[in-house]
């Protein structure tokens, strides 16, 4: 009789012993569940907004900390969730998050005022961090062969991206023949699969030695995001403004704090096996794996930012409801799909680091047909830069993650897929804000407003005009046509430079990540 090695038994051990092929891709199968359910929920709520404000007679602050409440929490708590994954078992905590997002939705569906809401959205967000970081990690134990993990990231990936496009949709079409609440019901049916077959299935996975976990540094780490996210959010929502710029600076010397505890942790863990850093801040200098996650922040900045003035446009220049402009949308979302599946087995023949830098070449090549292309003809340049961009996206985010998860080791795939899901969200964030704020300065820069106006119009309309494309449609509705068009004409012009500004800054940034991950990626082997 053969004796079993001790790789053998320490795997079985570990709940990741020898599995049938099937049972792992049908674990990936219901782990596509939480994602879908984290991204339908972060675009869908957008266009139940009208519906809640009337609703719950919601104030225009009220309505911001709706919206803000879930990321704010969610990214102060995705480090800390992960590290807490690899202690307590990443399944673990993947099915207390779905089952407290599954209730907290339930609850929040039926609020009965604003101030519930927003502690609701704010509870989704505590419940929202424990899934992300968890299904990634999964994924990186479930699938240790790294042919068969591309696949399954690409597939996750894609199942992010496609909740990210049905969002909208399913949000506009949910408060349309029911109620706003609806749009946070559905988490209900669509986590119940993941409660009911994932015990069953989704096999256990934790750090083989964990530490104490460290209450001191989860606190640090929600003072260094969520100032920084809060200072983010404040600058794409009101523009540069000393307490944005305070926040941003005070997370950021929380950091500061943050690492310099992680690190005088690690040295003790190298003789006291029980106290352990929450983060291997050592994992950053692996430049395949700092280089990744710049190279997803990235991906998503552009994304994020082109999405940004590409909704503008298509609803208050080319007067499309908000659900026809998703809905158009929506093939360059499935673009961002297809060109994830399809790079799997292209980085058997082309190095990883090559194609994530083609990816970011894409969206450089997407952000110029924007800078330089005539889009005042309908938007079907911008419909074809996004589908361009999107591919980019798509190619980029699939393999970076990958290198992600490949360059961390397996007891820390926790901490590092947090990390991956907090690039999603600051690279989002910073999309909107960087973007957003030179777009809405440009456009007040450049609007002029014709002779005529201010003797016809309300001072606060003329005023709201000046600072926003929408101020400036709502103000052509009150006059008469001839000099309604004339103002709907100098508001597009005005928006139209900002985006020319907008998209040639994004342009050098994509192209100097290319260039970035061409040149620190290019040593990382093709997929034998």
């Amino acid at each position: 009789m053969s004796i079993p090695s001790i790789t053998a038994v320490n795997s079985t051990l570990a709940g990741t012993g020898p599995r049938a092929p099937w049972r792992d891709w049908v674990a990936l199968a219901l782990l596509m569940f939480p994602v879908l359910l984290v991204a339908v929920d972060n675009t869908a709520l957008t266009f139940a907004l009208p519906a809640i404000a009337t609703s719950l007679d919601a104030s225009g602050v009220e309505l911001l900390w709706i919206v803000d409440a879930y990321p704010l929490v969610l990214a102060g708590l995705l480090v800390a969730m992960g590290s807490l994954g690899d202690r307590i078992g990443r399944r673990r905590l993947l099915f207390v998050g779905s089952a407290g997002f599954a209730a907290v939705s339930a609850a929040t569906a039926f609020a009965p005022s604003a101030e519930w809401l927003i502690a609701g959205r704010a509870g989704l967000g505590l419940f929202g961090a424990m899934l992300m970081p968890s299904t990634l990690s999964l994924i990186r134990n479930i699938f240790p062969e790294p042919n068969r993990r591309r696949l399954a990231v690409a597939i996750w990936a894609a199942g992010f991206s496609g909740g990210a496009a049905l969002g909208p949709i399913a949000g506009g079409w949910l408060v349309e023949h029911f109620w706003w609440g609806a749009v946070l019901l559905v988490a209900v049916p669509i986590i119940l699969p993941l409660l009911l077959l994932g015990p069953a299935l989704i096999p256990e996975s934790r750090d083989p030695r964990p530490g104490r976990v460290d209450v001191p540094s989860i606190v640090l780490s929600l003072l260094v995001m969520v100032p920084v996210v809060y200072g983010i959010k404040t600058l794409a929502t009101h523009g540069p403004a000393p307490e944005a710029f305070a926040s941003i600076g005070a997370g950021l010397f929380m950091g500061y704090v943050f690492i310099r505890r992680q690190r005088a942790l690690a040295r003790v863990h190298r003789t006291d096996h029980s106290t352990a850093p929450m983060l291997d801040v050592s994992l950053f200098g692996n430049p395949v794996f700092s280089t990744a996650i710049i190279a997803n922040v990235l991906a998503l900045f552009s994304f994020n930012g082109f999405i940004l003035f590409l909704a503008q446009h298509l609803q208050l220049l080319e007067g499309q409801s908000p659900s026809a402009s998703g809905v158009a949308m929506v093939p360059a979302l499935i673009a961002t799909v297809v060109a994830g599946l399809l790079v799997v087995p292209l980085v058997r023949k082309v190095r990883p680091g090559f194609v994530v830098a083609g990816g970011l070449l894409l969206s450089a090549a997407g952000y110029f047909l924007v800078a330089f292309g005539d889009h005042s003809h309908g938007p079907s340049l911008l419909l074809a830069a996004l589908m361009v961009l999107c591919l980019g996206v798509g190619a980029a985010e699939t393999i970076s993650n990958d290198l992600i998860l490949g360059a961390a080791p397996a007891d820390k795939s926790g901490a590092a897929a947090a990390i991956s899901e907090t690039g999603y969200e600051v690279g989002s964030l910073l999309g909107t804000a960087i973007l957003g704020s030179i777009l809405t300065a440009s456009y007040q820069g450049n609007l002029r407003l014709p002779a005529g106006v201010a003797e016809l119009a309300p001072a606060a309309a003329t005023s709201q005009a000046g600072e926003t494309l929408a101020g400036a449609v709502e103000l052509a509705r009150m006059l008469p046509a001839p000099l309604a068009e004339a103002v709907t004409a100098a508001a597009r012009t005005a928006f139209d430079s900002g985006v020319h500004v907008t998209a040639s800054i994004a342009l050098v940034l994509m192209t100097g990540a290319c260039v970035l991950a061409a040149v620190v990626l290019r040593t990382v082997p093709k997929a034998k």
